[in-house]
């Protein structure tokens, strides 16, 4: 399984927007300067953003993005979900049957390996990985 480089760019997004946190607000513009992302890609992400409550827009002459929640209250599940929806290894368990459900043996299982996928995601926090050093697997066992 590889996240899709939009989603890969909303945690690089997230990530750069809690480094603003106790500093004020943030443009898109300054997001993508500060990530180095095309301007249209962040655009598209801080509404994604946005709409799920990861982030918050405040309009007027001090508007400017930041977080909707403190950082350790937002996960990388909930970054991925922003942008692609339910964490799903398999698509039989979104989009009803498929042409192998009869004498299928896998399907039971599904539900329980993509729950332990989004676990191990909601597990690390934003605040986590704002940090300089990389998370441990002391700190996030697998």
């Amino acid at each position: 399984m590889r996240l899709s480089n939009l989603a890969d760019y909303a945690v690089i997004t997230m990530c750069q927007a809690a480094m603003h946190c106790g500093d004020g607000r943030v443009s898109a513009a300054e997001l993508a300067a500060e990530t180095g992302l095309p301007v249209p890609t962040v655009q598209k992400l801080v509404s994604k953003l946005t709409a799920a409550g990861l982030l918050r827009s405040v309009r007027g002459a001090h508007g400017g993005l930041q977080l909707g929640r403190p950082a350790a209250a937002i996960t990388v599940a909930d970054i991925v979900e922003a942008v692609e929806g339910p964490i799903t290894l398999t698509a039989c368990i979104d989009h009803g049957p498929c042409d192998f459900e009869v004498g299928c043996s896998m399907k039971p299982h599904w539900p329980i390996i993509n729950d332990a996928l989004r676990g191990a995601l909601a597990g690390i926090s934003l605040a986590q990985l704002r940090s300089p050093r990389p998370i441990t697997l002391e700190e996030h066992p697998a």
